[in-house]
């Protein structure tokens, strides 16, 4: 890092998981300087692969109400940190169960990826769900009660990201890194 340094931090509003934080910071220069950001501790994202009738994968999706954008969203099953201490897999393996019925056999660690550096210092950590099996859930919150469960092929999918009906960034960047680790490790 190039000697920013941070001076002060305040927290502005504290809400479930999450902070707003106002920072105080010195540029390499000696110019001083605000910023406010939202700390989170954090997410899981899942790629689920269950096979299809066709011997290919399909793509296992949610689609739920967001408030933030008043509409309907295409989503991987995905969920906070929120329970402290908790793996990130751990976390993966109930958002799974709790948002799709699924559970996986087979988990790989995809890494992480920052949604939105600018405004947030959250890392949602992505795994790869394959040799899935249904079970019971029980879902949380009205956004999750009215969640749909959907399938697509791979290659639908794809093409749903081309279009950009599928335009959420963490499904996106998610989607495809899976597809390209499964046909690494099959």
């Amino acid at each position: 890092m190039i000697n920013f340094r941070r001076t002060e931090r305040t927290v502005v509003h504290n809400w479930v998981a999450w902070k707003l934080v106002r920072g105080r910071f010195i540029a390499p220069d000696g110019e001083e300087f605000v910023r406010t950001y939202v700390e989170s501790p954090g997410a899981t994202g899942i790629v689920a692969f269950i096979a299809n009738s066709t011997g290919g994968d399909d793509v296992v999706m949610v689609r739920q109400y967001r408030a933030s954008l008043d509409a309907l969203s295409f989503e991987i099953p995905a969920g906070m940190r929120d329970v402290e201490d908790e793996e990130p897999l751990l976390t993966a393996q109930r958002e799974l169960r709790e948002e799709t019925g699924f559970v996986a056999r087979r988990w790989d660690a995809l890494g992480q990826m920052r949604q939105s550096p600018g405004l947030t210092n959250g890392a949602v950590q992505l795994f790869l769900a394959r040799d899935l099996q249904a079970v019971e859930t029980e879902r949380h919150g009205p956004e999750e009660k009215f969640m749909t469960v959907e399938r697509f092929s791979v290659e639908h999918a794809v093409a749903m990201i081309d279009s950009g009906e599928i335009d959420n960034a963490l499904a996106i960047v998610a989607i495809l890194r899976g597809l390209r680790f499964a046909q690494l490790h099959p």
